[in-house]
């Protein structure tokens, strides 16, 4: 756990010098980055992709994945909607069925993933189709509005001056760094990414673990996907689409590895704001926007070369140290 400490902090060490290089020439490059009305827009674009990455993080450092997470987004945001429409349906109710969606979702998921043996990557690649799929018969296709207008202030209200979305996104930061760093129980994540059987044989309860993050993931995604239908106060078939692509690329940045055992909020938090100001560079220079997918996929592939690069180094020296 020592060693992983150490690669984690180098990684966040070099990381935080690249967001802090990047953001000091967007600041020289544009005139209108440093204004607090940007640089609040910053936040408020990567507060969505904050709070799944969080529980993305955990999923990766135990070597799980779900790729399901943009698809439960648009569910949950739907069956919220559909339900605080309901006449005499109170509001909280609401917003928990919602929530509640993403939660069933994700114990989907982990049962099909630790109880059958199906790869997490084939299980939440079905779900992404299969839950955008069900979204899409639920709302028949059509944009659902008309939300109350206590429904709106999840993701449009403001406290001390900043959107609520910046304000739950910190939160996860926060709670999530403490957990995965000083919770004993989300520190088994680190074990059972670097071996499951060897967790496994020292008494942790593998299937467990594993079954609780698809749940958090599933959570996690569920409230963003109610965040978002309350900022644009409606359900739409099409929210959350590519989000998973997104948050998976900053959690990889953030010094997570595909093949488990390593990474850190602080780091998933420090991909987030690259990708952030990398995004509003591009809008920033007048670049087409579409351009933003294409920039995002380079800098995933980058991130699991440097990953891969990395992971190689390090088992070389491991044999030269033998």
């Amino acid at each position: 756990m020592r060693i992983l400490t150490g690669i984690a902090k180098q990684r966040e060490s070099m990381l935080l010098a690249i967001v802090l290089g990047v953001f000091v020439s967007i600041s020289f490059i544009s005139p209108f980055f440093l204004t607090s009305d940007n640089l609040l827009a910053v936040l408020l674009s990567i507060s969505i992709e904050a709070i799944i990455a969080v529980a993305m993080t955990m999923l990766l450092v135990s070597g799980g994945f779900d790729l399901s997470v943009g698809s439960v987004v648009a569910l949950a945001g739907c069956v919220s909607v559909m339900l605080c429409k309901v006449p005499g349906m109170p509001l909280v109710l609401g917003i928990l069925g919602g929530i509640a969606v993403g939660g069933l979702i994700g114990l989907f998921n982990g049962w099909i993933i630790t109880k059958l043996g199906i790869n997490p990557f084939i299980t939440t690649l079905s779900g992404l189709s299969l839950f955008r799929g069900l979204t899409i018969i639920l709302m028949d296709g059509k944009n659902i509005s008309g939300v109350p207008e206590a429904y709106k202030f999840l993701g449009q209200g403001y406290l001390l001056g900043v959107q609520m979305p910046i304000w739950y996104a910190i939160a996860f930061i926060i709670v999530g760094a403490i957990l995965l760093k000083k919770s004993r129980f989300f520190r088994q994540n680190y074990y059972i990414g670097g071996n499951a059987k060897s967790a496994m044989l020292s008494g942790i309860k593998v299937d467990k673990v594993i079954m609780f993050n698809y749940v958090l993931s599933g959570l996690s995604a569920a409230f963003a996907g109610v965040v978002m239908s309350s900022r644009v106060a409606a359900a739409t078939t099409t929210i959350g689409t590519g989000l998973e692509l997104r948050v998976v690329t900053a959690v990889i940045i953030g010094g997570a590895s595909l093949a488990g055992g390593e990474g850190t909020v602080l780091g998933t938090f420090l991909g987030c704001v690259l990708m952030g100001l990398i995004n509003n560079f591009v809008v920033l220079a007048g670049i087409d926007v579409y351009w933003q997918t294409f920039i995002s996929g380079a800098i995933l592939l980058s991130a699991v070369v440097v990953d891969r690069g990395g992971k190689i180094r390090r088992e070389k020296n491991a044999l030269k140290a033998e």
